[in-house]
């Protein structure tokens, strides 16, 4: 090989070593925009088939936009007026039971003889000996409670990103649910024309999935929110708004929601001053019940016509975007699986047919 040549190949290599590192960068940098916009894409997918139902009552679009955006901020809105003040008033009612919770816990001799009558295998005293100092340790030390109050700062920097990041991905869906059909089609003619039509079909199969998808998670989070919230009044649970809408949220999440949700909820019931144990344990006969029925009836029924998946697949893919992408990843990853499956289905093994 010449030395010429050797010199430009060396150089097209570095070159090229730079760009995709610059490309690697990019993506690592806009990481936080590329979030936003993948959760804004998922939840305008999500509204799509409810534009498209109206589309086939013969409204126009942007008529059928207008309706389906206003139908689900009112939802929205009659929840926050529903909910919220419930929740508001919850919680100050924690707040100021939390002197008198103290105060039972300060009374540490009749706490503790309760919690050894409930768990006589365990040395209780011992335990509370050993979280008490190092408690008194770490408050002792000025670092340790500087550093405490670092992270209170850095949770309200937090809570103030989610609430920019929730304003953000509104504003992203409400474009993108307007463009949608733009969007495709600004797709579609990248593709070449011979093969447009097909891939025009498996996008509009991938969508419709997807957004089936989004609306049948969404209803089983609403009907876990809905009962939790009839169950826990009615056995008299602490602050049974907030643990409803605790429910709720976990329930967005895919495979572990209800799991996770459940078992912070028993806890909840589980705490000396708020709950009982009697109460915990009601609570958690009802969710491992409401756990099973959730899977093998409404799970089911709600999402047969949106994502045919297998079970195995299912966890497999929903671990993998969980740490991939944190929840977003766990919510996205079962419409992918199941559109990597159609193309698979529909694209791969024709051709390997044809061969």
């Amino acid at each position: 090989m010449k030395i010429q040549n050797a010199f430009r190949l060396g150089l097209v290599g570095t070159l090229g070593i730079g760009v995709g590192a610059l490309i690697l960068y990019s993506v690592a940098s806009l990481s936080t925009i590329i979030t936003y916009v993948g959760a804004a894409l998922f939840l305008a997918l999500g509204l799509e088939p409810a534009v498209v139902w109206l589309e086939r009552r013969r409204l126009p679009r942007w008529a059928a936009i207008l309706i389906v955006i206003a139908g689900v901020g009112a939802v929205v809105a009659a929840l926050v007026l529903a909910v919220v003040p419930i929740i508001v008033d919850q919680v100050s009612q924690l707040v100021e039971e939390l002197p008198a919770i103290f105060t039972r816990f300060s009374s540490t001799a009749d706490w503790l003889d309760q919690l050894q009558e409930q768990f006589p295998s365990l040395d209780v005293r011992t335990v509370y000996d050993y979280v008490s100092g190092a408690i008194v340790e770490f408050v002792s030390n000025p670092d340790k409670v500087s550093e405490l109050a670092g992270g209170v700062w850095q949770v309200a920097l937090a809570i103030g990103g989610g609430l920019f990041a929730v304003v953000v991905v509104v504003i992203l869906t409400l474009y993108f649910t307007a463009s949608l059909n733009t969007m495709k089609r600004g797709v579609y003619q990248l593709v070449p024309a011979s093969r447009r039509a097909r891939f025009a079909d498996l996008t509009d199969q991938i969508t419709e999935s997807v957004g089936r998808y989004v609306i049948g998670q969404a209803s089983l989070a609403a009907i876990n929110g809905v009962l939790s919230f009839i169950f826990l009044s009615a056995i008299r649970a602490p602050f049974p708004a907030v643990l409803a809408f605790l429910a709720f949220v976990f329930s967005l999440v895919p495979l572990v929601g209800t799991l996770s949700g459940s078992v912070i909820i028993v806890l909840v019931c589980l705490l000396p001053g708020l709950g009982s144990p009697l109460t915990a344990l009601v609570a958690a006969i009802y969710y491992l019940i409401y756990m099973q029925i959730e899977a093998y009836v409404l799970s089911p029924r709600i999402m047969n016509r949106a994502v045919k998946v297998p079970g195995a697949l299912v966890v497999v893919a929903a671990l993998a975007g969980g740490s991939l992408l944190g929840i977003l990843g766990a919510l996205i990853a079962i419409p992918v699986a199941a559109s990597i499956l159609l193309i698979i289905k529909q694209v791969v093994i024709p051709r390997q047919n044809e061969r």
